[in-house]
């Protein structure tokens, strides 16, 4: 579990960092991580916003609850966010991640 105390985007950081490489999560997973289980819309936010940390964040990782890229306006360009995770064997047609139920991490079972 992150750390109690710390600011609301750090704590959704350290949880992003964690993601494994070839994997996904979605907003509300981590939301429900650390304990703001309607925060989603703010982890989204955090998403946008974690340009400015001071370590990489691997962004492209979060995605909706239903595999929708819903952040790739936030990168470059308009197709980073999927080549980003398709060169890391996540199967993406338009806006879509195909194998979602395969590739999902959930925090709350993978971090005990």
């Amino acid at each position: 579990m992150p750390k109690t105390g710390t600011d609301f985007f750090e704590r959704v950081y350290q949880v992003a960092e964690l993601i494994p490489h070839g994997r996904v999560t979605s907003y509300g997973a981590i939301a429900n991580y650390i304990g703001s289980y309607r925060g989603a819309r703010m982890v989204g936010w955090a998403m946008n916003k974690c340009s400015s940390w001071n370590k990489y964040i691997p962004a492209h990782r979060v995605v909706n609850s239903k595999g929708l890229l819903t952040g790739k306006h936030h990168f470059p360009g308009g197709e980073t966010m999927k080549e980003l995770l398709e060169n890391e064997g996540v199967i993406v047609e338009g806006n879509q991640i195909m194998n979602f139920s395969e590739v999902f991490w959930n925090p709350s079972e993978e971090l005990l």
